[in-house]
This record gives C-alpha cells, sequence and structure tokens, in this order.
C-alpha cells in the first residue's frame, strides 16, 4: 500500500500497499494475485488464524510458483522433510534500491530489535531466526527469500483511514433508510496497478515516525502534495496537521496476510482511522491522485462497496467504532 512494478515502494496493499517519497524512487508493487496490499481484520488475522494470501499458487508480478503448504505443515515446529520451497527475490531488489537490504551474507542485519534506523521488530512478538534468516511469525509460504519485499523479517506500512459524516445540504448527517445509522465517508484511491478502491496508505521510511508516515502518504496519494507550490502546501499542511492532531482510533496493528510475504519477508501495517468530525479540515481540500494512486474520492462506507484485499473490514470495524451504518 499494487503489483507488476510500478514506481512506487511496496505497499501494504494490490494488499494494503502502499508506497512513496518525494525522491520518486521505484518500488515494486504487486499485482493482484489473491489481492495483496495490506490488511486483513483483526479477527482473522488471530494467531491462530491460517494465514491464506501469503500461500496464493502463483507469486504476484512473476510467472514463480510456490511449493504448495497445506494448514497441517504450516507450523515451523512441525517436521516436514519433504519441504523444498522456492527461492524467489524480485529483480527490482537485485538492483540494490536504497530502499531495500543487501542479500544475507553481504551483510548480518540485528533480528528483533531495532538494527540502525531499521525496526525489525515484530508486532507479532519475537520471531525465529534461522542460518542467519528470519522465518515468517505466521509459518511457512512456499517461497524463501524476499520475493518483492525490501526487507528481510518484518516490513512495516501504515494505513491511513480518513472519514467524515455524510451531509445534506443544511450539515445535518444523513441516516441510511435501512439501518438508520449515519453515514460514513471515507478517502479512496483506485489503485493503478489492479484498478480497485483501496485505503491509501504506504511504507514507512527507516526512522520514520508512523504517525509521519501516516500523514505522509494521506497527503501524498490523495492530496498530490508533492506537485503543490510552497504556499499551498503549507495551507495543507495547517490542515493535515489539524486532523491528525486529533482523536484517532487504531483499527488495527499487526501482521497481514499478503501474497508477496514469503518464508524470511512478510508485511505488518498499523491502520488509523482519523475522523474530520466537524468537516472543517481536509473535508474541504480538493481530492486530487498522486504517487499509485489512478482517482480519489470521497466513498460511502458500505458493505456493498468492493475494497482492495481485505480493506472492507477495516472500514467495518471503523463503522462499527463510530456506532454508523455498515
Amino acid at each position: 500500500m499494487s503489483h507488476i512494478f510500478f514506481p512506487c515502494r511496496p505497499a501494504i496493499s494490490c494488499s494494503h500497499s502502499h508506497p512513496f517519497r518525494a525522491s520518486k524512487t521505484v518500488r515494486p508493487i504487486a499485482s493482484s494475485c489473491c489481492n495483496p496490499y495490506m490488511t486483513s481484520v483483526w479477527t482473522m488475522l488471530s494467531s491462530a488464524a491460517p494465514h491464506v494470501k501469503s500461500r496464493c499458487p502463483q507469486y504476484p508480478g512473476s510467472s514463480i510458483k510456490r511449493f504448495p503448504v497445506p494448514d497441517d505443515k504450516l507450523d515451523w515446529n512441525q517436521d516436514w522433510p519433504q519441504y523444498d520451497p522456492v527461492s524467489y527475490t524480485a529483480p527490482i531488489l537485485l538492483n540494490k534500491p536504497t530502499w531495500a537490504d543487501p542479500d544475507i551474507g553481504l551483510f548480518s542485519p540485528q533480528f528483533n530489535t531495532v538494527d540502525g534506523a531499521v525496526d525489525r521488530t515484530s508486532f507479532e512478538g519475537s520471531y525465529k531466526v534461522e542460518d542467519g534468516k528470519p522465518l515468517n511469525p505466521h509459518g511457512r509460504t512456499g517461497l524463501i527469500g524476499r520475493g518483492l519485499l525490501g526487507r528481510w523479517g518484518p516490513n512495516h506500512a501504515a494505513d491511513p483511514i480518513v472519514t467524515r459524516w455524510k451531509v445534506d445540504e443544511k450539515g445535518a448527517k444523513i441516516h441510511h433508510s435501512v439501518s438508520q445509522r449515519p453515514i460514513l465517508q471515507f478517502v479512496s484511491i483506485k489503485r493503478k496497478d489492479c484498478g480497485e478502491w483501496a485505503i491509501p496508505g504506504g511504507m514507512v521510511d527507516p526512522g520514520e515516525q508512523v504517525s509521519l508516515t501516516l500523514q505522509r502518504e494521506f497527503s501524498e496519494e490523495a492530496l498530490n502534495s508533492l506537485s503543490l507550490q510552497p504556499s499551498e502546501r503549507a495551507e495543507l499542511y495547517e490542515r493535515i496537521t489539524k486532523l491528525f492532531d486529533s482523536p484517532q482510533f487504531q483499527v488495527y496493528k499487526g501482521y497481514v496476510d499478503d501474497p508477496r510475504n514469503t518464508d524470511n519477508a512478510w508485511m505488518e501495517t498499523v491502520a488509523v482511522n482519523f475522523h474530520d468530525g466537524s468537516g472543517d479540515s481536509v473535508s474541504e481540500l480538493p481530492l486530487q491522485a498522486g504517487d499509485d494512486a489512478g482517482q480519489v474520492q470521497w466513498v460511502d462506507v458500505d458493505s456493498s462497496f468492493a475494497l482492495y484485499a481485505s480493506h472492507s473490514h477495516f472500514l467495518e470495524l471503523v463503522a462499527r467504532e463510530r456506532k454508523a451504518h455498515w
């Protein structure tokens, strides 16, 4: 939070994704095998739930087929001498982009800790390291190496879910005719890579606070802040800061069942809801697609609206928290 290869970095989420910095470095965004860039609702991501997208037969953006892994062979503690995973690291990583790690052997990262500026800790707790390589905390995936992911171990992303109330011309909340609950709207982007609507989001840069990642990604993807003049950017920053400093709701924090995951590299995300309750911060700003977004618009939060990967689950949790229509 996208795939084939597209200019931007590998996001949480096509799962969720998510990407991008002013330098416009090229990062892979996965194509929609099992629907990639980030996300699955927390109830689906409990430690007891087997990851599914992480075992999709064909690896995103490639012709690589995973070694099939049945549910009863996921656990690393399960003896399985016949396990013969495919090794794959995307060609783009072999060009040694600045946002990616070198191969193990060329360097020795410190896992389960903050390694220099790179946070290699996992929201899942301590993970195993075998032969110098980290092991996916949710078990086998049928593929070793990093695939499309830049970091060995956890690859951290952030998903900002920006919402407002749907109102009539007098500013009164509009209620759904069936549920009788007020309708929320959220800022949604249409991904260029897979054509699906999604929550904007992207990767956490080394040393960057997640709170800044959330703000940066929303500004770049939904408001195209990188193209603004300095005076316009100053006004945008003021409004965005007001919204992102307001009370927020952490929707999810943890492992992401993502098609880009491998035995040695996996996605994790923090999804946070920022609500413009008064309608005077971002609600009045013109949305403009940037980075890997083809389109951007306010969309009604509704269970019938199809979204990229499992983003709809995040919105369901937001609607429940806000006592809104779902």
